[in-house]
């Protein structure tokens, strides 16, 4: 019996955070735990909440919301004793998807949260944390028009968003240096992932693993408006991977070189190349 710490995301999900919260405490207490909610009024207030707890020796860290809490709660758990428990309620949850263990109902995804942690993988930037997939161009930008839409809310945000971008796409002249063997591509769009998903539901790369110590690294290519719409099809059943234009790396670090390129991090804005990335292994604790 221990407390258990929470930090909620309201507004997740278009909502389904905050009606989750009341079925996420009854089971809580139902184990025999006190639930201790850390949320903030901003996410800075809530981040340094959670970082005291953790360095008090918090035994439990759980998320309730989606990927963009996870990685606000990643920054404070990784490499410390507290586990990570998380309960998918926000647009995306492609950390949840890409471990495969985590229930979408909240009563059965807060009971696993309460489970025994497993030591995963996670990606360390100069900038922080990263626990599923870093991503840039074409991606990145479709993401930065997202955040600064009002509407639509949900996984149509990034529909509308996709095609306001499309008319803008540029391809880019990309320098990877992985684990000190150097490529060079024109690419339209690159992933660097921990774990297979982003945007909501993409298999980026079907092969990543987060217990493996090794970073799996998508490359778009130089392809038109058209092609990567063709592309963007493709990809939610990982068949991308089969196109003459997609590349396959794989590494423990990666330097990303490019002009003017941002790279952004499950689904945060993560920092500008040059950007250095490593495979941190069994970085983190989650309970799954």
């Amino acid at each position: 019996m221990s407390d258990v710490h929470l930090l909620i995301s309201p507004e997740a999900g278009r909502g389904r955070a905050a009606k989750a919260t009341e079925t996420v405490l009854t089971t809580i207490r139902a184990a025999g735990h006190t639930p201790i909610d850390l949320t903030g009024p901003t996410a800075a207030a809530s981040a340094e909440a959670a970082q005291a707890a953790v360095d008090a020796g918090a035994e439990r860290l759980i998320v309730v919301g989606g990927d963009g809490l996870v990685h606000l709660a990643l920054q404070t758990v990784a490499e410390s004793a507290t586990v990570l428990g998380v309960v998918p309620v926000g647009t995306g949850n492609d950390f949840a998807r890409g471990l495969d263990t985590i229930p979408d109902e909240t009563a059965a995804a807060t009971q696993v949260a309460l489970g025994e942690g497993q030591a995963l993988d996670v990606i360390r930037s100069e900038a922080g944390w990263i626990a599923s997939v870093a991503t840039a161009g074409f991606s990145g930008d479709v993401n930065d028009r997202a955040n600064r839409l009002s509407f639509p809310r949900g996984p149509s945000r990034y529909t509308v968003a996709t095609i306001a971008e499309l008319p803008t796409l540029r391809v880019r002249d990309v320098r990877l240096t992985v684990d000190d063997t150097v490529h060079e591509f024109r690419s339209a769009l690159l992933a660097v992932a921990n774990t297979g998903w982003f945007g909501g539901g993409m298999h980026i790369a079907p092969e990543a693993n987060p217990t493996d110590g090794l970073l799996d690294i998508t490359v778009v290519g130089d392809v038109g408006r058209f092609e990567l719409l063709r592309f963007f099809r493709l990809v939610f059943s990982g068949r991308h991977m089969s196109h003459p234009d997609v590349h396959s790396l794989r590494g423990s670090r990666v330097e990303i070189e490019a002009d003017g390129l941002d790279l952004w991090g499950d689904g945060e804005l993560i920092g500008t190349a040059p950007v250095t990335l490593e495979a941190a292994t069994a970085g983190v604790l989650v309970a799954r």
